[in-house]
């Protein structure tokens, strides 16, 4: 069963150079290696990577994150919060999505966060950290919690964004 950091780890190396090592990766996303070396584990078992190319089998992530991502880790709102915009309140769906002027965004609270607004849980606690240290792993995120809590019509642009960045063809770097 996938865990919120395996997708993290799973986004973050989506973007990282053939020389990463899981020393790296800990440093990057402030997960530590033991679960690190589980978690790839659990995205090989899960087909999400390939251990013998090291690289992450991105059709198969696309469908995950597009069809199956909202079912296994739903999103949970709840009350107010201090934190950091995410999904359609985030780079780069902001620019694309009119929002009420009276609706909170959603935000991942964060003592350190700019912004008032309701508290969505991350898919693991390293999120906040690890967003503010890799700007793509931080849109991918946002992305990605717009499909967890999204209606439709947000879903549906941001499945359609984060394959662009899947594929390695992003419209706003």
């Amino acid at each position: 069963m996938l865990k919120g950091e395996d997708i993290v780890l799973l986004l973050k190396l989506t973007h990282q150079g053939p020389g990463w090592t899981v020393r790296t990766l800990e440093g990057e996303t402030t997960i530590p290696r033991s679960v690190v070396q589980r978690s790839l584990t659990r995205l090989w078992q899960a087909g999400l990577f390939d251990r013998g190319r090291r690289a992450v089998n991105v059709s198969q992530t696309e469908e995950f994150l597009i069809h199956g991502l909202k079912y296994v880790f739903p999103g949970s709102v709840s009350g107010e919060s201090r934190g950091f915009v995410t999904a359609w309140a985030a780079k780069p769906l902001v620019d694309k999505v009119a929002a009420a002027s009276n609706d909170m965004p959603p935000v991942w609270p964060s003592a350190q966060g700019d912004t008032r607004g309701l508290a969505l849980e991350p898919l693991h606690a390293s999120v906040v950290e690890a967003a503010q240290r890799d700007p793509v792993l931080r849109e991918q995120l946002t992305l990605v919690d717009a499909i967890r809590i999204g209606d439709a019509r947000i879903r549906g642009l941001a499945a359609d964004l984060l394959t662009e960045r899947l594929s390695g063809n992003p419209d706003e770097h």
